[in-house]
């Protein structure tokens, strides 16, 4: 009975510590990423963050000024029509309920 026993004791160890490394490489390296980018992004309170993103919001405009063509045909589509849909909805709103 020990002779089996043993062996046993070996394999689940070995099992198990194989199971706590691979269940650690595929967090670290799927989710910890993204864990991070969530966590920036639930501490805009934080004036550090809020500067960072201001920063690199600025600097993605200044990218797309530097191209030739800002929008895609299929967005520069999709752009007109909602600018025509909220066009169409002040037109419709009731003067008096403004003032």
């Amino acid at each position: 009975m020990k002779e089996n026993l043993k062996p046993f004791l070996i394999k689940l160890v070995a099992i198990t510590i194989a199971v706590i490394v691979v269940i650690n490489i595929v967090f670290n390296v799927l989710l910890g990423e993204r864990l991070e980018k969530i966590d920036k992004i639930i501490s805009l309170s934080d004036s550090k963050t809020r500067s960072d993103i201001k920063q690199k919001i600025r600097s993605e405009i200044s990218k797309g000024l530097e191209k030739d063509k800002i929008f895609s045909d299929e967005d520069k589509v999709l752009f007109y029509k909602l600018f025509k849909k909220i066009q169409k909805e002040f037109t419709d709103l009731d003067k008096n309920n403004i003032e």
